[in-house]
């Protein structure tokens, strides 16, 4: 689409098709190897400590003997989609104008199969990439004995 050879500039260009010169002109960084590396690491620890933050990861990591800064794994984790769960405050409280629907599973027997169904999510981290799959999950009741 833009032509860097043309004589027509690149911001004339971007301005003829309406494009961001900002989108034209800055191109993402690739991601060096020692930072997929960290990335890959900083995953593994979060999935063995899910409510850890940048400062402790970066605790972590120390341990290992992987010097990275606390603003670098923040900056890291947010390109993953990585954060600490943790409570946050005031969490139970509806918003406003927020309607709570009723439980519907408290009285009524589960007496048959795929009378309820559920879902899972699980994380698989495949070859380089972040993957989330979502897994269907079918409830039979059990009667008493």
């Amino acid at each position: 689409m833009i032509d860097r050879t043309s004589k027509l500039g690149v911001s004339r260009q971007a301005g003829v098709l309406r494009i961001s010169r900002g989108s034209v002109h800055c191109q993402p960084r690739p991601v060096s190897d020692a930072d997929r590396h960290l990335m890959h690491r900083i995953d593994k620890l979060h999935m063995e400590f899910p409510s850890a933050g940048a400062r402790m990861l970066r605790d972590l990591l120390a341990q290992e003997g992987v010097e990275a800064g606390r603003l670098h794994v923040a900056t890291l984790m947010k390109r993953m989609g990585v954060e600490a769960l943790y409570r946050k405050p005031n969490a139970t409280s509806p918003a406003p104008g927020h309607n709570i629907p009723p439980y519907l599973l408290r009285k009524p027997a589960v007496t048959r199969p795929n009378q309820v169904r559920a879902m899972d999510i699980a994380y698989i981290p495949p070859l380089g990439r972040l993957l989330r799959n979502r897994l269907p999950i079918a409830w039979q009741g059990i009667e008493n004995a």
